[in-house]
């Protein structure tokens, strides 16, 4: 527990005067409490009390305070919409949640940027200006606990606690058996998120249709000029991606009622979706073709949508697929899932790109670029059979170096060159390291990340009818929320340790740390002061809430209990 003086716990117990005096606790917890009860009325069937406590929620200043801090925390909160305004400033996120009404509202046009794809394409994406994604964060806050409640036990997308790694665990349970199903559609909706029926999603969404219909008809500007948007969802809207899995929640259920669900089992059908891909199982290519196949293009033509000619096929399990950038297939009867080739081309031609590009870099710059992409790669392939295919990797990112440490030195020896670069690490000998020096003085060595020395762990799927939104499965959510952090932690163990010594909390606020909300590495005693980075001296806060303390000059102290207690 933490404890306040008297001072700064008037002062945050008050009605706020500005946007360091908000109370994060009891925004979250009135929050909750209202998502909680959509949740429930969503359950019990009662849409007038679900309408009603959306309205409330939508109306509340703890509803505007949280969507105003998510834009501003998130990723995008640099990037600027066409009227290139960014909240970057208390006060000017103070304004905007005070300003977030219905009430007049016209959102603005989008502004069409472009992002590279994996295949050579570019992906079109809608950034909105700050205002209108913070009124589509404050929509979504109302509309989530009905898209939690109501979407497919087995789709994996963009849904909260839930990951590719869960729809690969899915997977595996349905095709890993002797007796499995052998026959999978592998499916590919074409353009899902810039095709989507207006009127569809106007007429079966639960949110304010009047927002819903402004926020769809609202045009991009693209190269100066104003373009009409009467189809789809722009990608880059905050409130995107809960749509378009809306638009497809019920491939699962109604399937399963339209085959019947006695005849659905025996035909062992099984639905495994992550946002628009998705992969149906069944014991022959005949039922999938002409009876399976069918339905989901009609399933689909009723939004808007159909299937891309190219991409989706019936293939046989001894064949193999690609899904979410592994390959499934099985060996002499055996499931391998392995990272897939595309997969695999795409990341190395990243880390080529990278070292081409910084021919005359420093060594330990390049190696600070180049470890958060191996490590990333390494450990979403981490629950898979992926050790030949880092090995592999680790090969031909040691060549690349080679080429790129000789082409630096061309008159000097190899032997020169290699004791220059590479050095002996442990049991290793031809390690990419040097050795810098930290903010104190001190040397120490860096090296490259070695993808094989990532250890294979197998991953727990999350059930497939957990609803954050439950008070029955609220043990449930935070075990699962204090695993999943511990695993992402697991490489900086400093940080796991002030993690678990504080269950997971952040220290001012009292909620939970998670990946989405991120976290702050708090000295005690500042380091301009003397303070050190022993653990003692550390405590792991939300990034608003260590905004909040140096604002308001609170100090914090860590007893040896490893409780906090903040101060004026």
């Amino acid at each position: 527990m933490k404890e306040l003086s008297q001072q700064a716990e008037s002062a945050l117990s008050g009605t706020p005067q500005q946007w360091h005096d908000i109370d994060w606790c009891r925004v979250q917890r009135n929050v909750r409490g209202m998502q909680i009860r959509i949740a429930k009325a969503c359950r019990e069937g009662k849409w007038r009390r679900v309408k009603a406590l959306q309205r409330m929620l939508t109306r509340s200043k703890s509803a505007r305070h949280l969507a105003v801090r998510r834009v501003t925390e998130n990723q995008g909160k640099r990037t600027a919409g066409v009227d290139r305004v960014l909240w970057d400033t208390p006060d000017a996120k103070w304004k905007a949640a005070n300003g977030l009404k219905r009430r007049g509202y016209q959102p603005r046009p989008l502004r069409r940027v472009f992002i590279p794809k994996s295949n050579g394409r570019e992906r079109p994406l809608g950034i909105p200006t700050m205002t209108d994604r913070a009124m589509q964060a404050l929509y979504l806050l109302a509309l989530a606990p009905i898209a939690e409640t109501k979407g497919d036990p087995n789709s994996y997308g963009f849904r909260i606690e839930r990951s590719t790694a869960d729809a690969m665990g899915q997977l595996f349970v349905c095709l890993s058996k002797k007796a499995s199903v052998q026959w999978i559609l592998e499916a590919d909706i074409l353009g899902c998120f810039d095709h989507i029926n207006h009127d569809w999603l106007i007429a079966n969404v639960p949110t304010d249709k009047v927002v819903l219909r402004k926020w769809l008809k609202a045009g991009v500007i693209n190269k100066g000029q104003l373009q009409a948007t009467d189809a789809g969802t722009p990608q880059g809207g905050i409130i995107s991606p809960t749509l378009a899995n809306m638009v497809l929640d019920g491939l699962e259920s109604q399937l399963k009622q339209y085959l019947g669900v006695t005849r659905a089992k025996k035909l062992k059908v099984n639905v495994v979706r992550y946002a628009d891909d998705f992969v149906i199982t069944g014991n022959s290519p005949e039922i999938l073709e002409n009876e399976i196949k069918p339905w989901v293009e009609q399933f689909l033509a009723e939004r808007g949508l159909r299937l891309s000619p190219e991409k989706t096929q019936i293939v046989h399990i001894d064949q193999g697929f690609d899904f979410l950038g592994w390959n499934f297939r099985k060996y002499s009867g055996k499931l391998l899932i392995k990272p897939s080739k595309k997969n695999v081309k795409a990341f190395y031609g990243k880390v080529k790109e990278v070292i081409d590009t910084r021919k005359t870099a420093r060594q330990e710059d390049l190696i600070r670029l180049l470890n958060p992409i191996l490590r990333g790669w390494a450990l979403y392939h981490q629950p898979v059979v992926a050790k030949q295919a880092y090995s592999r990797m680790d090969s031909k990112v040691f060549l690349k170096l080679w080429r790129w440490a000789k082409r630096r030195h061309p008159n000097k020896s190899l032997e020169w060159i290699r004791k220059r670069y590479f050095r002996a690490v442990g049991d290793r000998n031809w390690m990419f390291a040097t050795t810098v020096l930290d903010e104190g003085g001190t040397k120490r060595e860096i090296a490259l990340y070695s993808l094989a020395s990532t250890p294979i762990e197998r991953h727990k799927k999350v059930s497939g009818d957990y609803n954050p939104f439950d008070l029955s499965m609220e043990e449930m959510g935070e075990k699962l929320r204090m695993e999943r952090m511990l695993k992402k932690l697991k490489y900086r163990k400093q940080v796991t340790s002030l993690f678990q010594s504080q269950k997971g909390l952040c220290l001012l606020c009292n909620q939970p740390i998670t990946k989405e909300t991120g976290w702050h590495d708090h000295h005690v005693i500042y380091r301009s002061q003397g303070g050190g980075d022993s653990l003692g001296n550390r405590v792991l806060l939300h990034p608003i809430c260590h905004q909040q303390l140096h604002a308001r000059g609170l100090t914090v102290c860590k007893p040896a209990s490893s409780e906090a207690l903040f101060k004026a």
